[in-house]
């Protein structure tokens, strides 16, 4: 399968330590196929690069990678940067917006940090997993997506759905397919390699 010139490939990927193989292994297969993957690891170990592999490795790879912080977005435009909005639909919406679910349509969505997404927002999202459709605020109708995604989170999901803070259903429709990404201390033979590359 040829990837589009410039495509973010696993080949791209600094690290020769054996722990990262079986993840990398999991992420290529996962790659090849649309089920939502959820990526956990402690800040900083790489869950963007691995979505980004992933997309640039596969069938979507010249359809758009979108990327949402869910940590970084205001509790009250949480839904419409997402979904999308009407014209008129509320206070200052002077426009029609696209959210990033259809921006990402025939492409691939990333939700990092994806513990902080309200609960609200969490049915609704559910949703769009489920149904394959969106309801942008102030639609007359639900619009179809065809969006793969994939999360990530610094957190222990598990444990948010314990305390209440985090859907249940949510968590296991996300996590189809979990990759764990093990901190550097526990990969040091990357080091050297990544000092190199970040030299370069």
């Amino acid at each position: 399968r040829k990837k589009p010139s410039g495509a973010f490939t696993f080949q791209d990927i600094v690290t020769r330590s054996e722990a990262m193989q079986p993840v990398l292994a999991m992420a290529r297969k996962a790659a090849d196929s649309n089920i939502p993957v959820l990526i956990e690891g402690e800040s900083g170990t790489g869950k963007e690069l691995i979505a980004r592999a992933m997309h640039g490795s596969s069938d979507r790879a010249g359809g758009k990678l979108v990327t949402v912080n869910c940590g970084a977005l205001p509790e009250n435009l949480v839904e419409s940067l997402l979904f999308g909005h009407e014209k008129g639909a509320f206070t200052g919406a002077t426009d029609k917006h696209i959210g990033k679910f259809e921006e990402a349509n025939g492409g691939t969505l990333f939700l990092d940090e994806i513990g902080e997404l309200p609960l609200d927002l969490q049915v609704k999202l559910l949703r769009a997993i489920q149904e394959g459709e969106i309801d942008p605020v102030g639609a007359k109708k639900p619009v179809k997506v065809d969006v793969r995604l994939v999360s990530a989170t610094n957190r222990n999901l598990f444990e948010e759905v314990s305390k209440g803070r985090f859907r249940e259903d949510l968590f296991y429709r996300l996590s189809v397919l979990p990759l764990v990404l093990p901190p550097l201390r526990e990969r040091r033979e990357d080091i050297e390699p990544l000092v190199f590359h970040f030299i370069k």
